[in-house]
């Protein structure tokens, strides 16, 4: 079996199984997406939506979050983590955006990727979800189904963006990145993945290796 066949297996028994998929994170605008995706580096989408959800109407605007005071900011979304760092990194990356890009959220990669705060993963996952452009988004769960499946041998993101805009229909490549989110979270967990009932097994390269221990 190819990688490319495995891959299509794989997407169709994922979209069966999660027919209706979409980024956890609540947000209204580009900009309120952006830095809401910022705000959920290592940390869990439902905290970053219970901060944003007042977050958000105290601060309308990029001009809100380039001027915010960085002490209060710090406490206005400290109960996520690196919140010191994340605060720095939203009112350097409002300030650019007031200044670079008349205030609005851009929509390539190279620029998003010029943006305090900002990696191939909030970028990608900005262009898929605001922009409804072709992106890959290589998070923790991207990188542990794929090497699982067998359609990577790598733990590098940009490795694994590389390889799966190869395998995945550019048309299908959120929708997937979703779905491996959820599956990652219902089945294929880290430490206790439950093999046995995931309808992914006859083709997976991990089932494979444990089956034959």
């Amino acid at each position: 079996m190819t990688k490319k066949e495995r891959a299509a297996l794989a997407a169709e028994a994922l979209r069966e199984l999660y027919p209706d998929v979409s980024c956890s994170l609540k947000y209204s605008t580009p900009l309120e997406m952006l830095l809401a995706t910022q705000m959920s580096a290592q940390c869990t989408d439902a905290s970053v939506n219970r901060v944003t959800e007042t977050l958000f109407k105290k601060y309308t605007c990029a001009e809100d979050f380039a001027n915010a005071d960085l002490d209060e900011l710090q406490q206005d979304i400290r109960s996520i983590g690196l919140y010191r760092n994340k605060s720095k990194n939203i009112i350097a990356c409002c300030q650019r955006i007031l200044e670079c890009y008349g205030g609005q959220v851009p929509s390539t990669m190279e620029e998003l990727l010029t943006l305090p705060g900002t990696g191939r993963k909030t970028a990608n996952l900005i262009l898929g979800e605001v922009f409804g452009k072709p992106a890959v988004v290589v998070d923790t769960h991207c990188i542990r189904l794929t090497n699982r499946i067998g359609l990577v041998n790598t733990g590098v993101p940009e490795k694994i963006e590389a390889e799966l805009k190869k395998l995945i229909p550019p048309e299908e490549q959120l929708a997937l990145c979703h779905r491996f989110v959820f599956h990652g979270r219902a089945m294929c967990n880290a430490r206790s993945p439950k093999c046995g009932l995931c309808p992914l097994k006859n083709f997976c390269k991990y089932y494979k290796k444990i089956t034959k221990r």
